[in-house]
């Protein structure tokens, strides 16, 4: 089983024994783990990785290209939200990992007198679900201020695990 598989199933089991996941923020983004150029915090969340020199880790740059491929058009450019949908470097100030996942795959709405809000759901979408940890650590990064809007300059090269599982996951070659 790939650890990718493995992480899903490790989320799905904390949201079953809790019963339902609390919006606790996405917590200190500091790295405690890293496995093949994927870091996570010490609660398990993936998170980012910013050299010194302002060099992204894959994840991150590869969350910035599918963020701006399938998310912008809402949550406009860099997650700083547009009058159709909030800001996700915001959202993500207060939004945990299991929550932004269940959104995202689940969709949302907050329809009454003073909103008309529809997130749909992208489960079905493997251009967003087979990157949605990517999305997430750039969306994260941009609400801990650890990168500025924009493609970030510099990234570390694809790794071998990221080429394996995108082939895997997309059914690409």
């Amino acid at each position: 089983m790939s650890s990718h598989w493995k992480f899903a199933l490790v989320i799905l089991a904390s949201v079953f024994a809790d019963g339902a996941a609390s919006a606790d923020g996405s917590g200190d983004p500091t790295v405690a783990s890293s496995d093949e150029g994927k870091y996570a915090d010490k609660d398990g969340s993936p998170t980012y990785k910013i050299g010194s020199d302002g060099t992204v880790d894959w994840y991150t740059y590869s969350g910035f290209r599918r963020y701006h491929s399938d998310c912008h058009v809402c949550h406009g450019p860099n997650g700083e939200g547009s009058s159709y949908a909030p800001a996700l470097a915001d959202s993500l100030k207060t939004l945990s990992y299991v929550d932004f996942n269940n959104v995202v795959t689940n969709g949302r709405k907050n329809v009454d007198a003073a909103n008309d809000k529809v997130m749909p759901a992208f489960g079905t979408n493997v251009n967003v679900m087979c990157f949605l940890d990517d999305i997430y650590v750039y969306l994260r990064a941009r609400a801990n201020d650890a990168i500025p809007g924009g493609r970030p300059p510099k990234h570390e090269d694809k790794p071998e695990a990221a080429k394996q599982a995108e082939a895997s996951c997309t059914g690409t070659k």
